[in-house]
């Protein structure tokens, strides 16, 4: 009998959806044990860096009262998040925005999108998907947990002026890490 030599094995496994990416987020979200460990600072925004499914990339984020993220994009990246305490707005824009190769856009008058999100609730969003997400409470700190696919190669961080947006900087992994 003979017994051939093992070939290397070639991973098939399928990169996470954005159903599962929030199914991650949702679970993680439900571990109070995790959630009370962040540390929270009364100024600025604290964040831990999380094993998200599949090479996903995942964040556990608290947000003092005030607090936001500017206009932004996660480039080529799926993701979700959920509000695990306290209470997040997101603005959004209901607009499909070129990749590359762009300065100044004027956004169309029926784009603008709000979600109040409480504790519990969360929601995913596909590439190039531009939003801000603000904790407006006067007291009160907020927690979420993120997760994106591909892990960020970058983040598009943009101003506005009523409907002019504009592409201002690119951070890139190094710049957050």
């Amino acid at each position: 009998m003979s017994v051939s030599p093992a070939l290397p094995s070639v991973s098939s496994v399928a990169p996470p959806t954005q159903a599962e990416l929030l199914d991650f987020v949702r679970r993680t979200a439900a571990d109070a044990e995790l959630i009370d460990s962040l540390p929270l600072d009364p100024e600025g925004r604290t964040w831990v860096r999380l094993e998200g499914p599949g090479g996903s990339e995942a964040w556990l984020i608290g947000w003092p009262p005030g607090t936001g993220t500017g206009w932004h994009d996660h480039a080529e990246s799926v993701g979700a998040f959920i509000t695990a305490a306290g209470e997040l707005k997101e603005n959004s824009l209901a607009a499909r925005l070129p990749a590359d190769g762009w300065k100044t856009l004027e956004l169309s008058d029926d784009v603008d999108r709000e979600r109040r999100l409480p504790a519990g609730k969360g929601r995913s969003f596909g590439q190039h998907h531009v939003h801000e997400v603000l904790n407006e409470s006067a007291d009160a700190h907020a927690i979420s947990v993120h997760a994106y696919y591909p892990p960020l190669p970058q983040i598009r961080r943009y101003s506005r002026t009523g409907q002019i947006l504009r592409l201002e900087h690119v951070e890139r992994p190094e710049d957050w890490q």
